[in-house]
């Protein structure tokens, strides 16, 4: 099917999250060929990824992992992120690839039971705070929300 990621044989495919919702089936190691296959994954000309900004390289580190963990399915994956790179509004040049990626993994994180859409939005909008807060050349931490209650 086009837009879907090539699955190694040995994994086993679930419609369900695997981890998050009872009856689904565990998932075995991820296979490198799968995500070589991603939908649109910007690869250099030695295939490796190629990411514009760390945290991209962040999310993706991090999809990865909670496929590894048998979160999700890596068919699961690549079906939420081709349905994102392919949305209505999307930039043609595949300039936001990677905020295809983020809104993607989100999707699957409620859909896994993972987290709901309240906490990412609360999330997401303290760390937008933060980095605003941040001066240049400083890492961004939560703590630089100025509305943060952390101490």
């Amino acid at each position: 099917m086009p837009g879907r990621a090539i699955l190694s044989p040995c994994e086993t495919v679930s419609p369900e999250c695997s981890k998050a919702f009872p009856g689904g089936k565990p998932v075995s190691t991820f296979h490198g060929n799968a995500l070589a296959a991603s939908p649109g994954l910007p690869l250099s000309r030695d295939g490796d990824p190629v990411f514009p900004e760390p945290w991209a390289a962040e999310a993706f580190a991090l999809t990865v992992h909670l496929h590894e963990r048998g979160i999700f399915t890596w068919a699961d994956w690549a079906e939420t992120l081709s349905r994102e790179v392919h949305r209505p509004g999307r930039a043609v040049d595949g300039s936001d690839y990677y905020e295809c990626w983020v809104a993607a993994l989100s999707d699957l994180l409620v859909r896994c039971g993972v987290a709901d859409e309240a906490a990412i939005a609360t999330l997401s909008a303290s760390w937008q705070r933060a980095a605003e807060a941040t001066p240049h050349g400083r890492p961004i931490e939560l703590a630089n929300d100025p509305q943060s209650t952390a101490v």
